[in-house]
């Protein structure tokens, strides 16, 4: 390896963590400031656009750095955290789900219009499915240390009576609302991708 490419390859890495950094700081932002509850699920869980800028770095610069967007907001929420920290744990579990996949996909598979949309919604399924195993035996079992099971269940049975498990919590309300949170975030994220990569990778080739 010659002086020039490690000179290029070391401009490239310096310019991936600056993009990286900046994309964490405004999920941070997002989640912090532009988080509300919705009426149709229990108010302990929000709905956010954090996981835009963490689904843009995953396809632009890879999973690595989407991962890391997420680990950002997360570590940076831990500060005022109303969940003792329950909440970040499950927001970045959810959001990897999203960004990993989509990121491994789309870099494998190539950044063609037709496999990114097919990365980022195979992103969005593995968010909805996947979070409701770690919901079910990570994220809720340490929301107990914070609230009784009895009174989560109750939150849910308050908007439906026939939520009387946790399964069926998760499966009527936490589900869709997952795949939707995912599948809002590719609806935001595709129409910026193709100005953000050239940007963000200087080895973008277009493609058709």
């Amino acid at each position: 390896m010659n002086n020039t490419t490690t000179k290029t390859k070391q401009l490239f890495d310096v310019r991936k963590l600056v993009f990286t950094a900046l994309l964490g700081a405004l999920a941070v932002v997002l989640m912090k400031f532009l988080s509300f509850p919705l009426p149709f699920i229990p108010a302990f869980i929000t709905f956010d656009f954090s996981d835009v800028p963490a689904l843009l770095a995953s396809l632009t610069m890879g999973p690595v750095s989407g991962a890391a967007v997420c680990l950002i907001k997360n570590l940076l929420g831990l500060f005022g955290s109303m969940t003792g920290g329950v909440g970040e744990v499950s927001n970045f579990l959810l959001s990897c789900m999203l960004v990993v996949p989509a990121g491994l996909i789309a870099n494998k598979a190539g950044h063609t219009t037709k496999h990114v949309v097919f990365a980022s919604l195979a992103g969005a399924v593995s968010m909805a499915v996947f979070g409701l195993a770690t919901n079910y035996f990570i994220v809720y079992p340490l929301y107990t240390a914070v609230m009784p099971m009895e009174a989560i269940i109750g939150m849910y049975q308050a908007i439906w009576s026939g939520a009387d498990s946790l399964i069926k919590c998760l499966v009527v309300f936490n589900m869709p609302f997952t795949f939707a949170k995912g599948l809002i975030a590719v609806l935001v994220s595709l129409p910026l991708y193709k100005r953000l990569r050239p940007i963000f990778n200087s080895n973008f080739r277009t493609e058709k």
